[in-house]
């Protein structure tokens, strides 16, 4: 059998980080505990044995999870990290990855998974040091639903490389966004971020946009241009629509991708630095096999392929990204009401992102009052759901309200299913023991007699 491996543990919550020990103790392995920055800085130092690290973001003084992170990551062989947050954002989660975080993951984290995040962990091999931090950034990708978490991490990894990155995804769902994150978390960020649209620019023109041209090149061509490339120079050049280029263009695209070289209309070949990601809303497979797009200049871009999710499949992200548009609308602070609520979920958002962002402006200009209402949105009434949507009794309260009253009712039927077992009930609903006692205190469920059953199946039986 092979030796248990040493697994930090880094939190400040001690229910957390006990909690956290004892599953990783009943998945064969040692657990090493740390509630600081500093405390788990020391731990690796003094044991070599440490294979992988579970790492808070949140914690109090001078190092936080983050900067706990770049400082492992800078050691000559870093053990594996994940980041465990209850605070996931777009911004920590992509930076996290950039970093070189094997995973980020939101708390609480199950059995199942934590079980296969350490074995992942612990079959990779040792990291390389992490690249310095750029500074902070806002990246818009606004969402913690998994598709879109799928998309940070994505980013994170992908940022400080020059492989090609290919953006799919329908109109509307924010792949401009995903490439300005891209070039902001990436080490070429200072340099510049060019956008060219290749849907919107003449057949006839889109040479001279993106390669240049000298003087007297063509009629019209009073000075000489750069071109988008060379704008692009130790930068990030985004071909937006790559999907809508005529084929000629295709074939001249694919010379510069391949040779790093561009001739400008008129001039001779330039040598250019820079890293390229493209975006489409077509079906780029589709249309290689259609014959409206050249194989090899796909299987050029899509090095690295990154999906955009339609809004539609990211119910969970809707009325953070409604908030969102309206603390970025001005004037006067304004509030969705329940029902506004429940009609922006109800809505199948055709446009995505593009279309939500619209409707609440136009909402937060045209409302008389403090309050958001369903008519203030101007969405088609009796418009359908998404068919894996079910319609809920939406609660007049608010957010965190519901949140709360959901999770006590889990918990509650948790525990009668289980006979009051906390052990089991625990398991059931994926989280430590210790979290759970914390809930059952906060939500006063022993005076229910559900909690009054002692755990008997485990090391440690309860009082």
């Amino acid at each position: 059998m092979a030796p248990a491996a040493h697994i930090l543990i880094v939190d400040d919550e001690p229910a957390l980080r006990e909690g956290l020990a004892e599953t990783v103790s009943d998945l064969g392995h040692r657990p090493v505990l740390a509630a600081s920055g500093r405390e788990a800085l020391e731990r690796v130092a003094a044991d070599p044995a440490i294979a992988a690290v579970l790492l808070d973001l949140r914690m109090p003084g001078d190092l936080d999870g983050m900067a706990v992170l770049q400082r492992l990551r800078a050691r000559a062989e870093a053990p594996p990290v994940a980041v465990l947050t209850a605070y996931a954002s777009a911004e920590n989660t992509i930076e996290a990855m950039r970093l070189g975080a094997y995973d980020h993951l939101t708390k609480p984290v199950g059995r199942a998974e934590l079980a296969g995040l350490l074995a992942g962990m612990l079959a990779r091999p040792t990291a390389k040091p992490a690249p310095p931090a750029p500074a902070s950034g806002d990246s818009c990708l606004i969402g913690t639903s998994e598709a879109m978490r799928r998309v940070q991490k994505a980013v994170g990894l992908a940022a400080d490389s020059d492989a090609t990155v290919l953006l799919q995804g329908e109109t509307g769902t924010g792949k401009e966004i995903a490439a300005r994150a891209l070039h902001a978390h990436g080490r070429r960020r200072a340099g510049p971020f060019v956008p060219v649209n290749c849907a919107a620019i003449p057949a006839e023109l889109l040479e001279s946009e993106l390669f240049g041209h000298l003087r007297g090149a063509f009629t019209g061509a009073v000075r000489d241009r750069p071109g988008a490339f060379r704008e692009a120079q130790d930068g990030t050049l985004f071909l937006d629509e790559i999907g809508d280029m005529p084929p000629a263009m295709q074939a001249k695209i694919l010379r510069a991708l391949q040779e790093r070289v561009v001739t400008p209309v008129g001039g001779q070949p330039v040598p250019v630095t820079v890293r390229v990601v493209a975006a489409t809303h077509r079906d780029l497979p589709r249309l290689v096999a259609e014959g409206g797009f050249r194989q090899d200049l796909f299987y050029r871009l899509n090095v690295v392929p990154i999906a955009l999710p339609p809004l539609r499949e990211r119910l969970a992200d809707i009325l953070i990204l409604a908030e969102h548009f309206l603390g970025l609308s001005g004037g006067a602070a304004k509030r969705l009401t329940s029902e506004a609520a429940a009609a922006l979920m109800r809505h199948p958002w055709p446009g995505n992102v593009r279309e939500l962002r619209n409707v609440i402006e136009r909402a937060a200009l045209l409302a008389r009052g403090p309050a958001i209402g369903p008519a203030d949105l101007g969405l088609a009434d009796g418009a359908e759901p998404p068919p894996d949507l079910v319609r809920p009794d939406w609660p007049g309260e608010d957010l965190p309200g519901a949140v709360a009253r959901l999770e006590e009712a889990m918990i509650r039927r948790a525990l009668m299913e289980n006979g009051g077992n906390r052990a089991r009930a625990a398991k059931r609903l994926g989280i430590q023991r210790q979290l759970l006692y914390a809930k059952i205190d906060r939500y006063r469920l022993h005076e229910a007699g559900l909690s009054e059953n002692p755990t008997a199946d485990v090391a440690n039986p309860d009082a």
